[in-house]
């Protein structure tokens, strides 16, 4: 008769064991609807209308990379904009389109764009010192 005992004691651990397994699943699935409604309250949907002037974020590993240059490129200039975030962009430089994610996108607030690609630079020098 002990056989029989622990043999109805095991089924009912096992009807235990799954019904616990399937209210973890329950809760875990509620957990990450509520993350998901908090990850997609903080999205930001970029809305970039053509002729705009955006910077494009450049997401490339670099084995050096330096601390002061920025990884924002750019200006571009929004050609087209497609659903779901797509941004057609394109360079003075270039007479190629880039296809891009609206993500990796912000807005250019500097001055605009001039034909001419000359550079102004600017030479800094030490300052004198009591010595000179």
């Amino acid at each position: 008769m002990g056989y029989e005992r622990a043999k109805a004691e095991m089924k009912m651990q096992l009807q235990e064991l799954e019904n616990f397994c399937l209210e973890v699943y329950d809760s875990s699935r509620l957990y990450k609807e509520k993350v998901k409604v908090v990850h997609d309250k903080h999205i930001k949907r970029r809305k970039f209308r053509p002729r705009e002037l955006v910077l494009l974020y450049n997401s490339r590993l670099r084995l050096m990379p330096c601390k002061l240059r920025s990884r924002w490129e750019g200006p571009y200039r929004v050609e087209k904009a497609e659903p779901y975030g797509v941004f057609h962009l394109s360079h003075p430089s270039s007479s190629k389109f880039i296809k891009v994610n609206g993500h990796r996108l912000k807005l250019y607030h500097g001055e605009k764009m001039k034909k001419s690609k000359e550079l102004e630079i600017f030479l800094l020098e030490d300052p004198p010192t009591a010595n000179d």
